[in-house]
Protein backbone atom coordinates (compact mmCIF):
# COMPACT_ATOMS: atom_id res chain seq x y z
CA UNK A 1 0.00 0.00 0.00
CA UNK A 2 1.10 3.67 -0.88
CA UNK A 3 0.40 7.14 1.24
CA UNK A 4 -2.01 8.18 -1.04
CA UNK A 5 -3.99 4.80 -1.19
CA UNK A 6 -3.52 5.19 2.68
CA UNK A 7 -5.15 8.55 2.89
CA UNK A 8 -8.42 7.35 0.54
CA UNK A 9 -11.46 9.27 2.60
CA UNK A 10 -9.56 11.59 4.62
CA UNK A 11 -10.07 14.81 5.74
CA UNK A 12 -6.97 15.87 3.59
CA UNK A 13 -6.14 19.47 3.55
CA UNK A 14 -2.58 19.18 1.51
CA UNK A 15 -0.58 16.16 0.80
CA UNK A 16 3.23 15.64 -0.82
CA UNK A 17 4.91 12.27 -1.15
CA UNK A 18 3.83 8.42 -1.84
CA UNK A 19 5.88 6.48 -0.50
CA UNK A 20 5.29 2.54 0.14
CA UNK A 21 3.73 2.29 3.89
CA UNK A 22 4.27 -0.46 6.00
CA UNK A 23 2.70 0.58 9.00
CA UNK A 24 0.50 3.39 10.95
CA UNK A 25 1.07 4.67 14.55
CA UNK A 26 -0.01 7.29 16.51
CA UNK A 27 2.67 6.62 19.47
CA UNK A 28 6.21 7.70 18.43
CA UNK A 29 8.18 5.19 20.30
CA UNK A 30 5.59 2.63 18.37
CA UNK A 31 7.55 3.93 14.95
CA UNK A 32 9.15 1.47 13.03
CA UNK A 33 11.34 1.84 9.58
CA UNK A 34 8.56 2.60 6.84
CA UNK A 35 5.58 3.50 8.90
CA UNK A 36 3.54 6.24 8.79
CA UNK A 37 3.36 8.71 12.29
CA UNK A 38 -0.29 10.55 13.14
CA UNK A 39 0.58 13.57 14.62
CA UNK A 40 -2.51 14.65 16.59
CA UNK A 41 -3.71 16.88 19.70
CA UNK A 42 -4.96 14.24 22.57
CA UNK A 43 -6.29 14.87 25.82
CA UNK A 44 -3.45 15.52 27.58
CA UNK A 45 -0.41 15.82 25.16
CA UNK A 46 0.16 16.91 21.84
CA UNK A 47 1.58 14.11 19.09
CA UNK A 48 2.75 16.76 17.45
CA UNK A 49 5.70 17.82 19.48
CA UNK A 50 6.84 14.01 18.89
CA UNK A 51 7.53 14.35 14.81
CA UNK A 52 11.30 14.94 15.03
CA UNK A 53 11.80 11.62 17.13
CA UNK A 54 9.26 9.69 14.72
CA UNK A 55 11.27 10.54 11.53
CA UNK A 56 14.17 9.63 13.33
CA UNK A 57 12.67 6.27 13.97
CA UNK A 58 12.31 5.95 10.31
CA UNK A 59 9.02 7.17 9.74
CA UNK A 60 8.70 7.62 6.14
CA UNK A 61 5.34 9.93 6.24
CA UNK A 62 3.76 12.53 8.61
CA UNK A 63 -0.20 13.01 9.04
CA UNK A 64 -0.56 15.95 11.23
CA UNK A 65 -3.37 18.10 12.42
CA UNK A 66 -1.50 20.78 13.00
CA UNK A 67 -1.43 24.07 10.72
CA UNK A 68 1.64 25.32 12.62
CA UNK A 69 3.48 22.21 11.75
CA UNK A 70 5.75 22.54 8.49
CA UNK A 71 6.90 19.84 6.07
CA UNK A 72 10.12 18.34 7.24
CA UNK A 73 12.82 17.27 4.02
CA UNK A 74 12.73 13.81 2.67
CA UNK A 75 9.55 12.54 4.50
CA UNK A 76 6.09 12.63 2.84
CA UNK A 77 3.72 14.55 4.50
CA UNK A 78 -0.10 15.49 4.69
CA UNK A 79 -2.16 17.66 6.70
CA UNK A 80 -5.63 16.85 7.77
CA UNK A 81 -8.49 18.73 9.30
CA UNK A 82 -9.16 16.11 12.30
CA UNK A 83 -6.48 13.67 13.64
CA UNK A 84 -8.36 11.06 15.18
CA UNK A 85 -10.85 10.93 12.20
CA UNK A 86 -7.82 10.52 9.92
CA UNK A 87 -6.22 8.18 12.00
CA UNK A 88 -9.64 6.15 11.48
CA UNK A 89 -9.43 6.04 8.14
CA UNK A 90 -5.84 5.37 7.70
CA UNK A 91 -6.22 2.48 10.30
CA UNK A 92 -9.71 1.45 8.68
CA UNK A 93 -7.57 1.41 4.97
CA UNK A 94 -4.65 0.03 6.10
CA UNK A 95 -6.67 -3.09 7.87
CA UNK A 96 -8.58 -3.13 4.58
CA UNK A 97 -11.68 -1.94 6.25
CA UNK A 98 -12.33 -4.67 8.33
CA UNK A 99 -15.39 -3.45 10.39
CA UNK A 100 -17.42 -3.12 7.21
CA UNK A 101 -16.56 -7.05 6.72
CA UNK A 102 -18.12 -8.24 9.90
CA UNK A 103 -21.81 -7.20 11.53
CA UNK A 104 -21.26 -4.82 14.72
CA UNK A 105 -23.32 -4.18 17.96
CA UNK A 106 -22.10 -1.30 19.80
CA UNK A 107 -23.48 -0.95 23.29
CA UNK A 108 -23.45 2.65 25.33
CA UNK A 109 -25.11 4.03 28.51
CA UNK A 110 -23.60 4.31 32.10
CA UNK A 111 -24.70 1.57 33.77
CA UNK A 112 -24.61 -2.48 32.44
CA UNK A 113 -22.63 -1.98 29.49
CA UNK A 114 -20.40 -4.89 30.26
CA UNK A 115 -23.28 -7.39 31.46
CA UNK A 116 -24.76 -6.83 28.12
CA UNK A 117 -21.86 -7.08 25.77
CA UNK A 118 -21.41 -10.33 27.05
CA UNK A 119 -24.86 -11.48 27.33
CA UNK A 120 -25.67 -10.33 23.69
CA UNK A 121 -22.03 -12.33 22.54
CA UNK A 122 -23.49 -15.32 24.88
CA UNK A 123 -26.20 -14.93 22.38
CA UNK A 124 -24.17 -14.77 19.28
CA UNK A 125 -22.35 -17.65 20.30
CA UNK A 126 -25.27 -19.98 20.84
CA UNK A 127 -26.49 -19.09 17.45
CA UNK A 128 -23.32 -20.94 16.05
CA UNK A 129 -21.37 -17.34 15.36
CA UNK A 130 -18.17 -16.45 15.71
CA UNK A 131 -17.74 -13.43 17.71
CA UNK A 132 -15.22 -10.65 18.82
CA UNK A 133 -16.03 -8.52 21.89
CA UNK A 134 -14.19 -5.17 23.08
CA UNK A 135 -15.02 -3.97 26.25
CA UNK A 136 -14.16 -2.50 29.61
CA UNK A 137 -13.52 -6.14 31.38
CA UNK A 138 -11.53 -7.73 28.47
CA UNK A 139 -11.32 -8.23 24.64
CA UNK A 140 -12.53 -11.18 23.24
CA UNK A 141 -11.31 -12.08 19.75
CA UNK A 142 -12.60 -15.64 18.64
CA UNK A 143 -12.20 -17.03 22.37
CA UNK A 144 -9.17 -15.58 22.91
CA UNK A 145 -9.02 -13.00 25.43
CA UNK A 146 -6.94 -10.26 25.47
CA UNK A 147 -6.28 -7.61 28.11
CA UNK A 148 -8.58 -3.89 27.92
CA UNK A 149 -6.44 -1.30 28.08
CA UNK A 150 -9.79 1.15 27.58
CA UNK A 151 -13.12 0.54 27.02
CA UNK A 152 -13.51 1.55 23.61
CA UNK A 153 -9.66 1.59 22.07
CA UNK A 154 -8.36 4.05 19.64
CA UNK A 155 -9.10 3.02 15.96
CA UNK A 156 -5.94 1.68 15.47
CA UNK A 157 -5.80 -1.06 17.89
CA UNK A 158 -9.67 -1.48 17.34
CA UNK A 159 -9.44 -1.93 13.16
CA UNK A 160 -6.29 -3.87 14.01
CA UNK A 161 -8.24 -6.48 16.64
CA UNK A 162 -11.16 -6.75 14.00
CA UNK A 163 -8.65 -7.69 11.28
CA UNK A 164 -7.23 -10.41 13.36
CA UNK A 165 -10.84 -11.14 13.97
CA UNK A 166 -11.26 -11.44 10.10
CA UNK A 167 -8.62 -14.04 9.63
CA UNK A 168 -10.09 -16.12 12.47
CA UNK A 169 -13.07 -16.16 11.27
CA UNK A 170 -15.10 -13.62 13.02
CA UNK A 171 -18.74 -12.31 11.44
CA UNK A 172 -20.19 -10.44 14.82
CA UNK A 173 -18.50 -7.58 17.03
CA UNK A 174 -20.06 -6.65 20.10
CA UNK A 175 -18.31 -3.39 21.57
CA UNK A 176 -18.93 -1.11 24.47
CA UNK A 177 -18.93 2.60 23.28
CA UNK A 178 -18.00 4.84 25.56
CA UNK A 179 -18.85 8.38 25.56
CA UNK A 180 -15.09 9.51 25.46
CA UNK A 181 -14.71 7.23 22.70
CA UNK A 182 -18.02 9.28 20.99
CA UNK A 183 -16.88 12.52 21.84
CA UNK A 184 -13.32 11.75 20.52
CA UNK A 185 -14.13 10.11 17.19
CA UNK A 186 -12.17 6.62 18.34
CA UNK A 187 -15.43 4.80 16.33
CA UNK A 188 -15.19 7.02 13.35
CA UNK A 189 -16.20 5.18 10.01
CA UNK A 190 -17.47 1.98 12.64
CA UNK A 191 -20.80 1.15 11.03
CA UNK A 192 -22.88 -0.54 13.80
CA UNK A 193 -25.61 -2.67 12.12
CA UNK A 194 -27.50 -2.66 15.59
CA UNK A 195 -27.12 0.07 18.43
CA UNK A 196 -27.91 -0.78 22.28
CA UNK A 197 -28.69 2.01 24.94
CA UNK A 198 -28.95 1.09 28.39
CA UNK A 199 -29.52 4.31 30.49
CA UNK A 200 -27.62 7.49 31.64
CA UNK A 201 -26.84 8.73 35.06
CA UNK A 202 -24.85 10.78 36.19
CA UNK A 203 -20.65 9.93 35.52
CA UNK A 204 -17.98 11.70 33.38
CA UNK A 205 -18.79 15.34 34.26
CA UNK A 206 -15.27 15.81 35.00
CA UNK A 207 -14.79 15.25 31.36
CA UNK A 208 -18.12 16.36 29.58
CA UNK A 209 -19.07 19.53 31.80
CA UNK A 210 -23.09 18.85 31.69
CA UNK A 211 -25.68 15.95 31.66
CA UNK A 212 -26.75 17.29 28.29
CA UNK A 213 -23.26 17.23 26.84
CA UNK A 214 -22.92 14.07 28.04
CA UNK A 215 -25.89 12.35 26.62
CA UNK A 216 -24.86 14.90 23.86
CA UNK A 217 -22.12 12.33 23.22
CA UNK A 218 -24.44 9.08 23.26
CA UNK A 219 -26.24 10.34 20.63
CA UNK A 220 -23.60 10.01 18.06
CA UNK A 221 -24.32 5.99 18.28
CA UNK A 222 -27.42 6.65 16.98
CA UNK A 223 -26.74 8.97 14.51
CA UNK A 224 -24.09 7.45 12.93
CA UNK A 225 -20.13 8.70 13.35
CA UNK A 226 -19.05 9.06 10.16
CA UNK A 227 -21.09 6.39 9.00
CA UNK A 228 -25.13 5.90 8.31
CA UNK A 229 -27.26 5.52 11.50
CA UNK A 230 -27.74 2.28 12.65
CA UNK A 231 -29.85 0.01 10.67
CA UNK A 232 -31.56 -1.20 14.40
CA UNK A 233 -31.92 0.81 17.76
CA UNK A 234 -32.55 -1.06 21.02
CA UNK A 235 -33.61 1.88 23.59
CA UNK A 236 -34.59 1.49 27.38
CA UNK A 237 -37.61 3.46 27.24
CA UNK A 238 -37.88 3.22 31.04
CA UNK A 239 -35.19 5.91 30.95
CA UNK A 240 -35.93 9.41 30.00
CA UNK A 241 -33.00 9.57 27.58
CA UNK A 242 -33.85 6.20 26.22
CA UNK A 243 -37.26 8.54 25.31
CA UNK A 244 -35.48 10.87 23.79
CA UNK A 245 -33.79 8.58 21.87
CA UNK A 246 -36.63 6.49 20.57
CA UNK A 247 -37.51 9.68 18.48
CA UNK A 248 -34.73 10.27 17.29
CA UNK A 249 -34.29 6.57 16.15
CA UNK A 250 -37.72 6.23 14.51
CA UNK A 251 -36.59 8.81 11.90
CA UNK A 252 -32.99 7.23 11.64
CA UNK A 253 -33.09 3.66 11.64
CA UNK A 254 -35.58 1.20 10.31
CA UNK A 255 -36.07 -1.07 13.05
CA UNK A 256 -36.75 0.33 16.52
CA UNK A 257 -36.90 -1.55 19.90
CA UNK A 258 -38.05 -0.33 23.12
CA UNK A 259 -37.77 -2.78 25.90
CA UNK A 260 -37.94 -2.07 29.84
CA UNK A 261 -39.28 -3.62 32.99
CA UNK A 262 -42.70 -3.97 32.71
CA UNK A 263 -43.73 -2.03 28.90
CA UNK A 264 -41.95 -1.99 25.96
CA UNK A 265 -41.52 -4.09 22.60
CA UNK A 266 -39.85 -6.53 25.32
CA UNK A 267 -40.76 -6.29 28.91
CA UNK A 268 -40.60 -9.13 32.00
CA UNK A 269 -43.77 -10.89 33.16
CA UNK A 270 -43.54 -12.93 36.54
CA UNK A 271 -40.12 -12.06 37.90
CA UNK A 272 -38.81 -14.75 40.45
CA UNK A 273 -35.48 -13.56 41.95
CA UNK A 274 -33.61 -16.16 43.74
CA UNK A 275 -30.32 -16.58 45.45
CA UNK A 276 -29.35 -18.81 42.26
CA UNK A 277 -30.78 -16.85 39.45
CA UNK A 278 -33.60 -14.85 38.01
CA UNK A 279 -36.32 -16.66 36.05
CA UNK A 280 -39.18 -14.74 34.43
CA UNK A 281 -41.42 -14.30 30.92
CA UNK A 282 -39.77 -12.20 28.28
CA UNK A 283 -42.89 -10.45 26.42
CA UNK A 284 -41.48 -10.40 22.68
CA UNK A 285 -42.94 -9.00 19.45
CA UNK A 286 -43.00 -12.95 18.37
CA UNK A 287 -44.55 -14.12 21.55
CA UNK A 288 -43.57 -14.83 25.37
CA UNK A 289 -39.85 -16.78 25.56
CA UNK A 290 -39.37 -18.73 29.20
CA UNK A 291 -36.35 -16.87 30.41
CA UNK A 292 -33.42 -18.33 33.19
CA UNK A 293 -30.30 -16.28 33.69
CA UNK A 294 -27.92 -16.70 36.80
CA UNK A 295 -27.73 -12.95 36.89
CA UNK A 296 -29.43 -11.86 39.82
CA UNK A 297 -31.99 -8.88 40.28
CA UNK A 298 -34.02 -6.59 38.27
CA UNK A 299 -30.71 -4.58 37.23
CA UNK A 300 -29.95 -7.85 35.24
CA UNK A 301 -33.63 -7.97 33.72
CA UNK A 302 -32.88 -4.77 32.31
CA UNK A 303 -29.59 -5.88 30.76
CA UNK A 304 -31.04 -9.63 29.75
CA UNK A 305 -34.04 -7.38 27.89
CA UNK A 306 -31.47 -5.62 26.03
CA UNK A 307 -29.40 -8.47 25.33
CA UNK A 308 -32.30 -10.41 23.80
CA UNK A 309 -33.99 -7.68 21.89
CA UNK A 310 -30.26 -6.93 20.46
CA UNK A 311 -30.16 -10.76 19.71
CA UNK A 312 -33.48 -10.43 18.02
CA UNK A 313 -32.47 -8.25 15.56
CA UNK A 314 -29.27 -9.91 14.60
CA UNK A 315 -32.12 -12.56 13.43
CA UNK A 316 -31.08 -15.12 16.79
CA UNK A 317 -33.95 -17.36 17.13
CA UNK A 318 -35.28 -17.74 20.33
CA UNK A 319 -34.24 -21.08 21.00
CA UNK A 320 -30.42 -19.24 20.35
CA UNK A 321 -31.57 -16.74 22.75
CA UNK A 322 -32.75 -18.32 25.69
CA UNK A 323 -30.06 -21.00 25.64
CA UNK A 324 -27.64 -17.50 25.32
CA UNK A 325 -28.86 -16.24 28.52
CA UNK A 326 -29.02 -19.49 30.40
CA UNK A 327 -24.90 -19.71 29.27
CA UNK A 328 -23.31 -16.59 30.71
CA UNK A 329 -23.34 -17.90 34.34
CA UNK A 330 -21.12 -14.64 35.69
CA UNK A 331 -19.63 -11.29 34.24
CA UNK A 332 -15.82 -11.08 36.00
CA UNK A 333 -16.31 -7.65 38.44
CA UNK A 334 -20.53 -7.93 38.54
CA UNK A 335 -21.96 -8.87 41.56
CA UNK A 336 -19.05 -11.49 41.39
CA UNK A 337 -19.15 -13.92 44.47
CA UNK A 338 -16.13 -14.80 46.61
CA UNK A 339 -16.71 -18.24 48.04
CA UNK A 340 -14.47 -19.66 50.77
CA UNK A 341 -16.78 -21.38 52.55
CA UNK A 342 -17.92 -18.67 54.77
CA UNK A 343 -21.43 -18.16 56.23
CA UNK A 344 -22.06 -15.08 54.39
CA UNK A 345 -21.98 -13.36 50.98
CA UNK A 346 -18.65 -11.91 49.55
CA UNK A 347 -19.41 -10.08 46.62
CA UNK A 348 -17.39 -7.43 44.05
CA UNK A 349 -19.30 -5.31 41.88
CA UNK A 350 -17.56 -2.29 39.57
CA UNK A 351 -20.79 -0.41 40.95
CA UNK A 352 -19.62 3.56 40.92
CA UNK A 353 -21.88 5.83 40.73
CA UNK A 354 -24.72 6.62 43.29
CA UNK A 355 -27.15 4.98 40.89
CA UNK A 356 -25.06 2.16 40.62
CA UNK A 357 -24.71 1.71 44.20
CA UNK A 358 -28.53 2.37 44.76
CA UNK A 359 -28.99 -0.61 42.86
CA UNK A 360 -26.53 -2.38 44.15
CA UNK A 361 -27.60 -2.39 47.59
CA UNK A 362 -30.88 -2.39 46.88
CA UNK A 363 -30.62 -5.91 45.34
CA UNK A 364 -27.80 -6.88 48.36
CA UNK A 365 -31.17 -6.37 50.39
CA UNK A 366 -33.59 -8.22 48.34
CA UNK A 367 -30.76 -11.27 48.46
CA UNK A 368 -30.70 -11.15 52.59
CA UNK A 369 -34.06 -10.98 53.11
CA UNK A 370 -34.81 -13.48 50.44
CA UNK A 371 -32.10 -16.07 51.94
CA UNK A 372 -33.01 -15.28 55.45
CA UNK A 373 -36.73 -16.40 54.63
CA UNK A 374 -34.77 -19.59 54.16
CA UNK A 375 -32.40 -19.56 56.55
CA UNK A 376 -34.12 -17.40 59.00
CA UNK A 377 -31.85 -15.39 59.73
CA UNK A 378 -31.93 -11.12 59.29
CA UNK A 379 -29.31 -10.45 57.18
CA UNK A 380 -27.44 -6.94 57.20
CA UNK A 381 -25.97 -5.35 54.00
CA UNK A 382 -22.27 -3.99 54.38
CA UNK A 383 -20.68 -2.13 51.67
CA UNK A 384 -17.10 -1.43 51.30
CA UNK A 385 -17.41 2.12 48.41
CA UNK A 386 -14.70 4.88 47.56
CA UNK A 387 -14.51 7.40 45.13
CA UNK A 388 -12.27 7.97 42.20
CA UNK A 389 -9.88 11.05 41.92
CA UNK A 390 -9.40 13.54 39.26
CA UNK A 391 -13.24 13.04 38.45
CA UNK A 392 -16.56 14.82 38.94
CA UNK A 393 -16.50 15.96 42.59
CA UNK A 394 -19.96 16.65 42.96
CA UNK A 395 -20.93 13.07 42.29
CA UNK A 396 -18.89 11.60 45.80
CA UNK A 397 -21.36 12.76 48.46
CA UNK A 398 -24.14 11.24 46.22
CA UNK A 399 -22.26 8.47 46.06
CA UNK A 400 -22.02 8.38 49.66
CA UNK A 401 -25.85 9.12 50.55
CA UNK A 402 -26.61 6.05 48.19
CA UNK A 403 -24.09 3.70 50.14
CA UNK A 404 -25.29 4.70 53.33
CA UNK A 405 -29.15 4.38 52.87
CA UNK A 406 -28.55 1.04 51.28
CA UNK A 407 -26.33 -0.38 53.86
CA UNK A 408 -26.59 -1.14 57.61
CA UNK A 409 -22.89 -0.55 58.02
CA UNK A 410 -20.46 1.35 55.91
CA UNK A 411 -16.68 1.54 55.46
CA UNK A 412 -15.50 4.31 53.65
CA UNK A 413 -12.56 3.55 51.76
CA UNK A 414 -10.22 4.77 48.89
CA UNK A 415 -10.83 3.69 45.34
CA UNK A 416 -8.45 5.20 42.60
CA UNK A 417 -7.11 8.23 44.47
CA UNK A 418 -4.64 9.02 41.21
CA UNK A 419 -3.59 12.32 41.75
CA UNK A 420 -5.52 13.37 44.52
CA UNK A 421 -5.07 13.15 48.16
CA UNK A 422 -7.08 10.02 49.09
CA UNK A 423 -8.13 11.62 52.73
CA UNK A 424 -10.22 14.81 50.62
CA UNK A 425 -11.78 12.60 48.62
CA UNK A 426 -13.01 10.73 51.13
CA UNK A 427 -14.31 13.84 52.97
CA UNK A 428 -16.80 15.05 49.94
CA UNK A 429 -18.47 11.38 50.11
CA UNK A 430 -18.30 11.64 53.98
CA UNK A 431 -20.79 14.74 53.86
CA UNK A 432 -23.75 11.80 51.73
CA UNK A 433 -22.83 9.26 53.98
CA UNK A 434 -23.35 11.31 57.31
CA UNK A 435 -26.54 12.32 55.65
CA UNK A 436 -27.93 8.76 55.08
CA UNK A 437 -27.78 8.22 58.98
CA UNK A 438 -25.81 5.42 58.21
CA UNK A 439 -23.30 3.09 60.53
CA UNK A 440 -19.77 3.72 59.07
CA UNK A 441 -16.37 3.55 59.63
CA UNK A 442 -13.65 5.47 57.59
CA UNK A 443 -10.48 3.20 56.81
CA UNK A 444 -8.09 4.81 54.07
CA UNK A 445 -6.29 1.95 53.44
CA UNK A 446 -8.53 -0.26 50.99
CA UNK A 447 -6.65 -3.65 52.26
CA UNK A 448 -7.66 -2.99 55.84
CA UNK A 449 -11.19 -1.73 55.06
CA UNK A 450 -11.42 -4.79 53.10
CA UNK A 451 -10.75 -6.90 56.19
CA UNK A 452 -12.39 -4.18 58.31
CA UNK A 453 -15.87 -5.17 56.77
CA UNK A 454 -15.17 -8.57 57.07
CA UNK A 455 -14.82 -8.96 60.23
CA UNK A 456 -17.96 -7.30 60.47
CA UNK A 457 -20.03 -9.95 58.77
CA UNK A 458 -22.17 -12.39 61.11
CA UNK A 459 -24.26 -15.37 59.42
CA UNK A 460 -26.49 -14.68 56.49
CA UNK A 461 -24.94 -10.47 56.14
CA UNK A 462 -23.20 -9.79 52.85
CA UNK A 463 -20.58 -8.33 52.19
CA UNK A 464 -20.31 -5.48 49.15
CA UNK A 465 -17.10 -4.16 47.39
CA UNK A 466 -18.12 -1.57 45.38
CA UNK A 467 -16.46 0.34 42.58
CA UNK A 468 -13.42 -1.22 41.39
CA UNK A 469 -15.18 -4.73 40.48
CA UNK A 470 -12.96 -6.08 37.55
CA UNK A 471 -9.46 -3.86 37.79
CA UNK A 472 -6.49 -4.96 38.80
CA UNK A 473 -4.40 -2.27 39.61
CA UNK A 474 -5.34 1.03 42.52
CA UNK A 475 -3.83 4.10 40.61
CA UNK A 476 -2.42 6.19 43.41
CA UNK A 477 -0.27 9.53 43.15
CA UNK A 478 2.87 7.57 43.93
CA UNK A 479 2.03 5.24 41.10
CA UNK A 480 0.14 2.16 40.06
CA UNK A 481 -0.10 -0.79 42.10
CA UNK A 482 -1.34 -4.29 41.98
CA UNK A 483 -4.69 -4.71 43.41
CA UNK A 484 -7.75 -7.04 42.79
CA UNK A 485 -10.66 -6.86 45.74
CA UNK A 486 -11.43 -10.40 44.98
CA UNK A 487 -7.99 -11.34 45.61
CA UNK A 488 -7.78 -9.45 49.15
CA UNK A 489 -10.80 -10.52 49.89
CA UNK A 490 -10.03 -14.18 50.05
CA UNK A 491 -7.42 -13.40 51.74
CA UNK A 492 -8.72 -12.30 54.27
CA UNK A 493 -11.19 -14.95 54.48
CA UNK A 494 -8.27 -17.31 54.63
CA UNK A 495 -6.91 -15.35 57.72
CA UNK A 496 -10.18 -15.54 59.38
CA UNK A 497 -10.25 -19.61 59.08
CA UNK A 498 -12.15 -20.38 56.15
CA UNK A 499 -11.25 -23.09 53.29
CA UNK A 500 -10.85 -20.84 49.72
CA UNK A 501 -9.12 -24.23 48.02
CA UNK A 502 -11.86 -26.03 48.70
CA UNK A 503 -14.21 -23.73 47.70
CA UNK A 504 -12.36 -22.94 44.37
CA UNK A 505 -11.94 -26.94 43.46
CA UNK A 506 -15.71 -27.19 44.12
CA UNK A 507 -16.13 -24.27 42.16
CA UNK A 508 -14.00 -25.19 39.11
CA UNK A 509 -15.37 -28.79 39.31
CA UNK A 510 -18.81 -27.24 39.14
CA UNK A 511 -18.48 -24.97 35.88
CA UNK A 512 -16.44 -28.08 34.14
CA UNK A 513 -19.47 -30.85 35.23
Amino acid sequence: MNFQQLLDGAEVLSQSGNPAVAGVEYDSRCVRPGTVFVAMKGETSDGNRFIDQAIAAGAVAIVTDSAKETPRPAVAWAQVAHGRRALARLSANFYKRPAERISNTGITGTNGKSTTAFLIESILQASGRKTALVGTIEYHVAGKILPAPHTTPEALELNRLLSEGLGLGVTEAVMEVSSHALEQQRVFGIPFDVAVFTNLTRDHLDYHGTMEAYFGAKRILFEGCGTEPPRAAILNTDDEYGRQLLKLSKKKSSVVLSYGLTAGDFHAESIEITPRGTRFQMVTPEGKIAMWSPLIGNVNVYNVLAACAAGYARGCSAEAIAKGIFNLASVPGRFERVDCSQPFTVVVDYAHTDDALRNLTALARDFVARAGSVDRLRGKVITVFGCGGDRDRAKRPLMGEAAGSGSDFVVLTSDNPRSEDPLAIMNDALVGLQKSGAKYSVEPDRNKAIGLALRQASPGDIVLFAGKGHEKVQVTRTGTIPFDDVQVAREHLRELGYDCESSARAGSAGTTA
